[in-house]
């Protein structure tokens, strides 16, 4: 009985930790994963410290979209982002946004 119940609260770790961990798209991997991390400043700002700053702002994900799409620094201490990033489609561009507003 006891290794049924070591088992089962394993298993629960395993589900539970599956369900928290967050990777970000591949296209967002391909494109941005060079200077960007989803929990960690590499050149640019982690992810969720983007998803942070826009917290609460009805218009965070069109104004990610407008920010990657022309570069810049956005008042983050950083290197300015080239415009599309390494060539971001638009589609992609709308994808990472929206992932990175849904962040938490």
């Amino acid at each position: 009985m006891k290794s049924f119940i070591a088992s089962m609260a394993v298993a629960g770790l395993m589900v539970a930790g599956t369900a928290m961990a967050v990777d970000m798209p591949a296209d967002g991997k391909a494109k941005c994963g060079s200077c960007h991390a989803i929990d960690k400043k590499v050149v640019g700002p982690a992810w969720k410290d983007v998803a942070a700053k826009y917290k609460g702002n009805k218009d965070a994900e069109k104004t990610l979209i407008a920010n990657i799409t022309k570069g810049g620094q956005f008042g983050w201490k950083m290197a300015n982002m080239p415009p599309k990033g390494l060539g971001a489609s638009d589609a992609q561009i709308a994808a990472l946004a929206k992932f990175i507003v849904e962040l938490k």
